[in-house]
């Protein structure tokens, strides 16, 4: 008979998140994860196996806290191009007011070129990004809100990769002036052509 669970497991996943998202996958070691956790090596590999395991969790943790959840909100109360404009108003809000970064970016510049399984974890995490944003272009497309003669798998590509851009502006250049200028050219792209 297995003994229960002598801690709060959503408490050890948020210090375990906040300490990657600080220091870095490759920055955190295991005895790093124990001291914030609070647990021993043995009830760390015991409860969730081993560091990889660990950090997708606590990246899904992070998407659904953040990500997820503005995603969702958005798609169930706005029209589809007020919610791509509004999470990428959100994102540059956040983004000047949080110096750590987004952690999905962050894996994707540090880990993801070295780390084939978490690449694959964050280009699965990638395309839930890109499906939010495909999905709201062909509905603004089928209201007449966002040009018709865009390509709308294209078109969401583009805009994840603004999205993904200014995560990573806000880290080296934090002007917002200049990311809420990126954001206007990039929003622009929804309208039709100008005619010559």
């Amino acid at each position: 008979m297995s003994r229960p669970r002598s801690f709060d497991e959503d408490a050890v996943l948020d210090a375990a998140m906040r300490h990657f998202w600080r220091h870095g996958y490759a920055g955190t070691s295991v005895r790093d994860l124990g001291q914030v956790m609070g647990m021993g090596q043995a009830s760390f590999y015991n409860a969730f196996g081993d560091k990889r395991s660990l950090f997708a969790r606590c990246l899904d943790r992070y998407l659904d806290g953040g990500m997820r959840e503005r995603i969702a909100r958005l798609e169930a109360t706005q029209p589809p191009r007020q919610a791509i404009e509004s999470l990428l108003r959100e994102i540059v809000a956040r983004s000047l007011r949080d110096r750590l970064g987004c952690l999905l970016v962050n894996t994707a510049l540090e880990v993801a070129p070295h780390d084939r399984g978490l690449g694959a974890v964050v280009a699965a995490r990638l395309e839930e990004l890109e499906g939010f944003f495909r999905r709201r272009v062909q509905a603004g497309q089928a209201e007449g809100s966002i040009a018709a003669g865009r390509d709308a798998a294209d078109l969401a590509r583009l805009l994840m990769t603004l999205l993904l851009g200014l995560r990573v502006l806000a880290r080296g250049r934090p002007d917002r002036a200049v990311m809420e200028g990126a954001l206007r050219q990039g929003l622009s792209l929804l309208d039709e052509p100008p005619s010559r």
